[in-house]
């Protein structure tokens, strides 16, 4: 796996390679609140068959972090980049894998240019209402009385090293299995400078995809991606109605559960690599 930056739209964009170009490109996008770092284990148990590309967003992980007031941070703005960023690296057709955040990212760019996309791999990443779990509720009762006071102090919460190790901890099956670099990591990116205000920018934003998937649903519906969920079931951000909702509209799918949480392939990387190379071969 290599480790390697492009510049976009005078920003320096770090990205993680790996595999054969000639192979089939699986393009990655992480979650909130990491980075392309969440991808390394099943980036490296793929690379021998597949093309592997996950950059770290603007603001997010090695990516260049212009402040708030240099840059818009919002979904549509973060969908604009990588769409650039996937022109700039010429990747013409891709099997898109989507975690948290990376769902109303892919989401956008499938929709966009649904001939580009020759499969979904869904983890932990909703398009329905009904997948809300227990935060995602949580987060949604705080917007819903405009208790902006307890929706700051609970992302506070998650973004404090306490915070990330409960999502990364007390969500897993097995303990043993998550590195503490993990959360490391996620704590040491989340702590360079501007960080903290632009993760508040994106949260705060999240909200903007709501309107958003009654038209994903009918690029689900008239597209019929094939489509691979991969969905850990204690996430308190999606719940599994959200993975189970897809089959609505989806006709070409499978669904996997897994004894995990938000951060599920920290555990099952080598089960999910299988199920993804099934699925794409």
């Amino acid at each position: 796996m290599k480790s390697k930056t492009i510049k976009i739209n005078n920003h320096s964009i770090f990205y993680r390679e790996a595999g054969n170009p000639e192979n089939e490109t699986i393009l990655l996008l992480h979650g909130f609140p990491s980075s392309s770092h969440m991808y390394r284990d099943i980036i490296n148990e793929l690379s021998d068959n597949y093309h592997l590309i996950a950059p770290d967003y603007l603001g997010f992980g090695l990516s260049d972090m212009p402040e708030v007031s240099e840059y818009d941070y919002t979904f549509e703005n973060t969908t604009q980049f990588i769409s650039d960023f996937i022109k700039t690296l010429k990747l013409d057709s891709f099997y898109l894998l989507v975690q948290d955040y990376g769902g109303p990212v892919g989401f956008r760019i499938a929709t966009a240019k649904p001939s580009a996309i020759k499969g979904l791999i869904i983890q932990n990443a909703n398009a329905y209402m009904e997948g809300m779990g227990e935060w995602g509720m949580k987060i949604g009762t705080f917007k819903k009385n405009n208790d902006m006071q307890g929706l700051l102090a609970f992302k506070d919460y998650l973004l404090s090293i306490e915070g990330l190790k409960d999502q990364y901890l007390n969500e897993a099956s097995d303990v043993d299995k998550i590195e503490a670099s993990s959360y490391l990591t996620d704590y040491a990116f989340l702590n360079r400078p501007h960080a903290r205000e632009i993760q508040t920018a994106l949260f705060s934003d999240y909200g903007s995809n709501f309107p958003k998937y009654p038209e994903w649903q009918e690029y689900f519906r008239i597209r019929q991606p094939k489509t691979l969920v991969l969905w850990g079931k204690n996430d308190r951000y999606f719940s599994p109605e959200g993975a189970k909702a897809y089959s609505k509209d989806l006709e070409n799918i499978e669904t996997h559960f897994f004894e995990g949480g938000h951060f599920m392939l920290e555990e099952y990387a080598k089960e999910a690599a299988k199920l993804i190379t099934n699925f794409i071969n």
